[in-house]
């Protein structure tokens, strides 16, 4: 039998002085509280309750045998109230996961505001370059910058995002400006370690068509900071993500070049794992994100 709920059905027999009370307050028949009370009877191996054509009272042991079934009761009660409050409201560990550069600049400024806003949410952030297993390294939260291919995960899109080639105007300066992606092979370009098109970088012209360029160049890195160092000392070019750049553009520290050209890119997203109850903590957190960064583009200074 389910003991526990015997427990409850027995305290509320208790507090009706009626099968029949008890009944309707529970929602069952008068029938089914009988036999659970018998039930339990039997199981205790002592009579609980004194039946008269008129009352019903607990015995000694039934007295005593209320009174453990209260607790019980109450600590069911108090645990649906825990559940439903963690199933509305943000609280526990995220772990987080970003992009180095992003997360410094874009995520990590956002982070005391979560704080703030949900006093029982606690943050593991963890900003790095490296490709995350979302569920093998337990990350509740990862930002992906690319185009999303792995099926397992869910995906919300958070901002759009390009990949411009630039320069400092020093190196231009020395080196002349490209027109046309096919000039790239002759320049000297900084290539991305974690990048899935290190040495062969796409573009999309205006009549549509996809064109393959190869580059090289001296500087190889997995550090954004590294390339945006070599990109503003004018000693090559190379081709980040707008996020990255757009300060600088705006600033004139950079030249944006083939800008008539797309780079087949993708997109900022937040993923996560499949889950059909998302977690309160994530769904809001995603919002939250899809809220700030719907200012585009989102380097642009907010009024």
């Amino acid at each position: 039998m389910d003991m526990p709920g015997a427990m409850i059905i027995f305290a509320q027999v208790v507090d009706s002085r009626s099968f029949s009370a008890a009944a309707v307050r529970l929602g069952l028949s008068k029938s089914a509280i009988s036999k659970q009370i018998a039930k339990l009877e039997d199981r205790l191996g002592a009579r609980l309750l004194n039946r008269t054509t008129r009352t019903l009272s607990p015995t000694d042991a039934g007295q005593d045998f209320y009174e453990r079934c209260v607790r019980v009761a109450r600590e069911v009660e108090e645990a649906e109230r825990a559940i439903s409050h963690l199933s509305t409201e943000p609280r526990g560990l995220l772990r987080l996961n970003a992009p180095a550069s992003f997360g410094r600049d874009y995520i990590a400024p956002l982070v005391p505001e979560m704080l703030v806003r949900w006093p029982e949410l606690r943050i593991d952030a963890v900003f790095d370059d490296h490709f995350v297993d979302v569920v093998a390294q337990g990350f509740d939260l990862v930002i992906r910058i690319t185009k999303l291919q792995d099926s397992s995960l869910v995906a919300r899109r958070l901002a759009h995002c390009r990949r411009l080639v630039c320069a400092a105007p020093a190196y231009l300066e020395r080196h002349g400006v490209p027109k046309t992606p096919a000039d790239l092979a002759r320049h000297d370009c900084v290539l991305y370690s974690y990048a899935a098109d290190q040495g062969e970088w796409q573009f999309v012209g205006p009549d549509g068509r996809l064109e393959t360029v190869r580059v090289d160049g001296r500087l190889r890195v997995n550090s954004a900071e590294v390339m945006m160092a070599a990109l503003r000392a004018g000693v090559a070019l190379a081709m980040p993500p707008d996020f990255l750049v757009g300060p600088d553009i705006a600033a004139g520290r950079l030249v944006p070049l083939l800008t008539e050209y797309e780079n087949p890119f993708g997109a900022i997203y937040a993923v996560w794992p499949h889950n059909r109850n998302l977690a309160p903590k994530v769904r809001a957190v995603v919002d939250f994100l899809v809220e700030r960064f719907a200012v585009e583009p989102i380097w642009a200074p907010r009024g």
